[in-house]
């Protein structure tokens, strides 16, 4: 959610930024800028529209020159998206420039006292309130002007910072909105990731919560707020740079589709050792696994959708119980964290605002927490008292898919470590689910294999205006994640339900050509789901199924059925999910729909 990416350094900084910002596009904008200092003055050009309606405004960055400066991409929170509301966003006198990503939830009254000021604002922006604060308070010294607005202002903020009185200099901020920087023999730079400059440096370092950061051309000091110089120590970071490119697929998310088979082999290898589950960073004995009376997990969205999955497997196979909350539910609802409580907060960016949030309450309450994350350094991953990489890579596109695959995969890893610790599986059980994971792999590389035929069904789909996914036990789990990425890369509406709560209304809403997705995996709920798709098939849908190799029986009450490799019970969404990834992705093409960066949505969110 919004980029940002400065520079400092030997190179005209315009092509830089615009470089770095082509690597955020992922994040969800819809206006990007850019603010260079020319040797004179702080030149900005902004434009609502994609990156590259910046990219031809400054000719590819030719016409704005300099070798420092800011840029940014905006998704819009305060004011609709247009070329006054862009960033960055100036002080009166044009000598100040700002960047900014979170939101200042203060903003109208530090507006209403800037305006008896005498300030003039020209946007609807919270973010213009900072250029006026930071000129309010500044006389001279910019670290100290900056200071004083972070006692101000309330809310979340990275923020990129250009004076022209001290053209040799970049100031970066930060307060729960993600923020790097590098160094490289050439610069300095900042980014709202790590993918923005990876091309230019791998040395980084995180900026942590309440930090300044001065950058010039050949170094940076780090400061508290309370202007107090403080050292950090850089982190080299592994990725390949090519892992954040296309390589030749269409779109990121296929390329991350077509990636699953490797990421669940990450997720699992480094786990599974000498014919045992070893999660060291899991950082619990065996006395405190065996205490546990009771699991929170805490997410949003699709990694949501694996935690409901979690519940299902975890209380199935360790017999725990287990309670799934919407993060930004969860904070708000005094939830009731009793001692043997275990908190798992997930999510792919360990960015996600409402995530980090629930993170703090828990541990304000007093309980430990644990966080599933793919971002190594993110907030989320710092600030849990144990973090489980999935080790999913860099994922770019907006709609989640292998790093989705890899939390499931480590909520599998938990359960049955944790079933066998507590002794509810024998040896041979045990024995029998870790054959089993060690196949899933392969499996799912069977199913993308599959994709021709899907992308046929696929094909009959685009006009559809309504679309519904059923299933029961962790096939409901799995349809919520289907519908999921269905609505968001194709825009059509689309709903999950279980399938027992077809009759309580929603079957009301079927009609003659409307397609229902029904997954139908688990064995001892088979004849149930069986029948709820002939009900919805005698009221005129036309049913998608998708089951385990085996169950023809299914072909009486389908139009049309997908088998997936038969596995153990619980891992069956690891499967099931692939089919409806796709189904998803080639719906969305066949529409012309921007399947990496969907309308209104970001990648990592990072205000409430």
């Amino acid at each position: 959610m919004c980029g940002i990416v400065g520079y400092i350094g030997k190179h005209a900084a315009a092509p830089v930024i615009l470089d770095g910002l082509s690597k955020l596009e992922y994040r969800g904008y819809d206006s990007a800028g850019m603010a260079v200092f020319d040797g004179k003055h702080i030149q900005i050009r902004k434009s609502a529209g994609r990156l590259k309606v910046l990219e031809e405004l400054t000719h590819g960055g030719a016409t704005m020159p300099g070798n420092i400066g800011v840029g940014h991409t905006r998704w819009a929170t305060h004011g609709a998206p247009s070329d006054i509301n862009s960033h960055p966003h100036y002080n009166a006198e044009e000598t100040i420039a700002v960047v900014h990503n979170g939101i200042i939830e203060n903003y109208l009254p530090l507006k209403e006292k800037l305006v008896s000021k005498g300030y003039t604002f020209v946007s609807d922006t919270d973010t213009e309130v900072l250029a006026h604060l930071i000129d309010y308070y500044y006389k001279g010294n910019p670290l100290e002007a900056i200071t004083k607005v972070m006692h101000r202002v309330q809310g979340s903020y990275a923020l990129g910072i250009l004076f022209a009185e001290h053209p040799d200099q970049i100031f970066a901020v930060r307060k729960d909105s993600p923020l790097i920087v590098g160094q490289n023999e050439d610069g300095c730079f900042i980014a709202s990731d790590v993918p923005a400059i990876l091309k230019y440096t791998r040395k980084v370092y995180f900026i942590q919560n309440q930090e300044v950061v001065r950058l010039r051309a050949d170094h940076m000091h780090f400061y508290t707020v309370d202007e107090e110089e403080i050292t950090k120590e850089p982190v080299t970071i592994e990725w390949d740079a090519n892992a954040a490119e296309k390589g030749g697929y269409a779109h990121f998310m296929l390329k991350e589709m077509y990636e699953q088979p490797k990421t669940v082999t990450d997720t699992l290898s480094p786990r599974i050792k000498d014919k045992d589950i070893v999660i060291e960073e899991l950082g619990m004995t065996e006395e405190e696994i065996k205490a546990i009376h009771k699991i929170f997990i805490v997410a949003c969205g699709s990694a949501y959708h694996a935690g409901v999955t979690g519940k299902y497997v975890i209380e199935g196979i360790a017999r725990i119980p287990v309670e799934v909350d919407v993060a930004s539910e969860f904070r708000y609802r005094n939830p009731i964290l009793e001692e043997g409580t275990m908190v798992i907060v997930i999510s792919q960016s360990g960015e996600t605002a409402d995530t980090l949030a629930a993170l703090r309450e828990s541990q304000q309450l007093g309980h430990k927490v644990l966080g599933i994350v793919n971002v190594v350094g993110s907030s989320i991953a710092r600030e849990a008292d144990n973090v489980m990489y999935t080790w999913a890579g860099p994922e770019i596109a907006v709609a989640t898919t292998k790093a989705y695959s890899a939390q499931l995969i480590a909520l599998y890893l938990l359960a049955i470590k944790f079933g066998k610790v507590r002794g509810k599986l024998d040896e041979v059980a045990f024995y029998r689910m870790l054959e089993d994971l060690k196949r899933l792999p392969a499996q799912i590389e069977m199913l993308l294999a599959n994709k021709q035929r899907i992308q046929r069904f696929a094909n009959r789909y685009i006009g559809a205006k309504d679309v519904f996914f059923i299933g029961r036990g962790t096939d409901f789990a799995i349809s919520m994640e289907g519908s999921l990425k269905l609505k968001e890369i194709s825009y059509i509406h689309s709903e999950a339900y279980a399938a027992g709560e077809l009759k309580h209304g929603t079957i009301s809403l079927i009609e003659k050509g409307t397609l229902v997705a029904a997954v139908v995996t688990q064995d001892a709920l088979f004849q149930k789901t069986l029948s709820n798709m002939v009900e919805v098939k005698a009221r005129g849908a036309f049913v998608l199924a998708v089951t385990n190799e085996g169950n023809t029986e299914i072909e009486k009450a389908a139009d049309y059925v997908i088998y997936i490799p038969r596995t153990n019970q619980y891992f069956t969404n690891s499967l099931a999910i692939i089919p409806l990834q796709l189904f998803g992705y080639y719906v969305a093409v066949g529409k012309g729909c921007d399947v990496d960066k969907p309308r209104n949505l970001a990648k990592s969110v990072t205000v409430e």
